[in-house]
């Protein structure tokens, strides 16, 4: 079954956060497996707090010589495998990017994550020429405005399509729902819309990036069978649109 892997060099990237709330909106349909393999254990830390999905399985207890099996072992179990990478072009980063069917590179729209995110490019592409297989990889932006569009961000998303690296069509904005639900331990689905401005144009957001993730995955030719039932909003989130 499909394994996703989010990696990143840069710290506050906004990789741990795209890969829970990609993790949780996946787990409305599926089984999901999200392996924490981030030394500083953001997604765990976050799983504590008790409000994990029924259909959401979190694993932290990762290392560089079980990374391998512990993600043969999720993919075996759950029809979906996301994993959460450190930073570094670790054993581990290498190992987990070696086992993914796609890998997500988070990045934000400064010259300064472009070329980080642009060694983690390297580092895959890397990883595709010791083992012989392509790599799929695309770049994610984020903390993007949903009403401006900066000349910087145009200009990177030019520059990475311009040199052969795939940019997802949808970004994850800037949204104060994302920071509440690593505050307050939660998904996107418990928070209160009083308590959060544009909560619906933010579950919006993370379905637009979940389904477009599905999609790849199946125009690759990624097994999502379980999947096959329609990633659906709540009413909340239909009226923002």
């Amino acid at each position: 079954m499909p394994t996703i892997a989010f990696v990143s060099p840069k710290g506050g990237a906004g990789k741990s956060t795209s890969a829970l709330l990609l993790a949780t909106a996946l787990a409305k349909v599926s089984d999901v497996t999200i392996i924490d393999a981030d030394p500083n254990h953001p997604i765990q830390d976050w799983a504590d707090g008790g409000n994990v999905p029924p259909k959401m399985t979190v694993i932290s207890d990762v290392t560089e010589k079980t990374i391998v099996q512990q993600i043969s072992d999720a993919a075996a179990t759950t029809p979906l495998v996301i994993v959460d990478l450190e930073g570094t072009a670790s054993k581990t980063v290498l190992y987990a990017i070696g086992e993914a069917d796609l890998v997500i590179i988070p990045t934000q729209g400064s010259p300064l994550d472009a070329r980080q995110a642009g060694r983690t490019v390297q580092v895959v592409r890397d990883s595709q020429k010791a083992d012989g297989t392509r790599k799929d990889h695309v770049i994610l932006l984020v903390r993007t405005n949903p009403t401006i569009r900066s000349r910087n961000l145009t200009h990177i998303q030019k520059s990475f399509i311009e040199a052969g690296v795939p940019v997802l069509e949808t970004e994850l904005n800037e949204r104060d729902a994302f920071k509440a639900v690593f505050a307050f331990d939660v998904t996107l689905d418990q928070l209160d819309p009083k308590d959060v401005p544009n909560l619906d144009k933010a579950k919006l957001n993370v379905l637009e990036l979940a389904q477009e993730i599905v999609a790849r995955l199946m125009a690759k030719g990624r097994g999502l069978e379980p999947l096959e039932e329609e990633i659906e909003t709540d009413t909340d989130v239909e009226s923002a649109a």
